[in-house]
């Protein structure tokens, strides 16, 4: 084990800043998870021989980087949300790659058209619907959701929740401001309660008979299922996957971007590159129950079982430059009020 990597559990990100670059290292900021990197630093190592050392934090990417400056020892970052991409992008800590096997494995819909962010895999934002009181078919579109006959019967996390803006935001580029605004209060017509919790309390409150149908990101469908507790939130509801008129399912992403400063840039494409690999992107994508980029990966069974989708072939940048005047309308309608 380096001396790099030997230090970080004990001097935390600050002494992660202090310390130079090493030969055959790569330096990681990331918001995910331990547990969701492991597997892939590890298989990563194996392959090439190349050390990674990773910082997790919990927030503060962007001005932690912007201080450390030409300093920073970090050489990519991890993150999840085509908004957080974005800020980190537009913060000016970045630089683009062009690689063709980036290109080749990661479609144009799912980075950056410069090359400063790309993306690894990704999640469909969907119904929880409850198997007692909902019909198959009974909701089918996004729109659907403003439709009086859910009156009363949606559960949903704050409107303000980075998923929930992008939502808006894809619906927003399909429909423009004024449909927009009128679905978001019929959106809001029709909770059953206040806005509240994560996604998993909306099963949760499915379960307990609080509400129908529920917004939610696929990937948490697979961590109830593993928790004791949460399984029978889990075994209550299935999965729908609705779409948009004329377009498909939204979904959104986690990525990666090489830094400015790069002290270890050789050594961080080459695993930029491993990372979009159909092997890595598996990996990646059975950590944490998500769906890889790369067209010749392959879902989890567990995952395919919750059913085939069409995803939204809208560009997520697209997206991105849209979410301001979707958190606009949402704070318009008093969503969570």
């Amino acid at each position: 084990m380096s001396v790099l990597a030997r230090m970080i559990p004990a001097l935390g990100l600050a002494g992660l800043t202090a310390l130079p670059a090493m030969a055959q290292e790569v330096n990681l900021y990331s918001y995910r998870q331990p547990e969701l990197l492991k597997p892939l630093t590890d298989a990563f190592t194996e392959e090439t021989g190349i050390a990674v050392n990773v910082a997790y934090l919990d927030k503060g990417m962007v001005e932690r980087l912007k201080a450390e400056g030409s300093r920073s020892p970090a050489d990519l970052v991890f993150t999840v949300d085509i908004a957080r991409l974005q800020a980190v992008v537009e913060s000016g800590v970045t630089q683009s790659v062009h690689s063709d096997t980036l290109s080749a494995n990661i479609p144009a819909t799912y980075h950056d058209p410069q090359g400063h962010w790309w993306g690894l895999t990704t999640r469909a934002r969907v119904v929880y619907a409850s198997k007692e009181r909902v019909a198959d078919g009974e909701v089918t579109s996004y729109e659907d959701l403003a439709d009086p006959k859910w009156d009363g019967r949606i559960c949903t996390r704050s409107g303000t929740h980075p998923y929930n803006v992008a939502l808006v935001a894809a619906y927003l580029h399909h429909h423009g401001e004024e449909d927009t605004l009128t679905w978001l209060e019929g959106v809001k017509s029709n909770l059953a309660r206040k806005p509240q919790g994560n996604d998993r309390a909306q099963v949760k409150a499915i379960w307990a008979g609080e509400c129908d149908i529920s917004i939610g990101n696929t990937y948490y469908m697979g961590k109830m299922l593993q928790d004791d507790e949460q399984k029978q939130w889990a075994d209550s509801v299935r999965i729908v996957f609705p779409t948009f008129e004329n377009g498909g399912a939204h979904v959104n992403i986690s990525g990666v971007a090489l830094t400015a400063s790069a002290p270890n840039k050789k050594n961080a494409i080459k695993m930029m590159e491993f990372l979009s690999s159909p092997q890595a992107q598996e990996i990646y994508a059975e950590a944490n129950f998500e769906y890889p980029i790369a067209p010749d990966a392959e879902a989890t069974p567990l995952v395919q079982s919750w059913g085939e989708f069409e995803a939204d072939d809208v560009n997520l940048m697209d997206l991105a430059q849209l979410r301001p005047q979707a958190l606009k309308l949402i704070e318009q309608v008093d969503f969570d009020g």
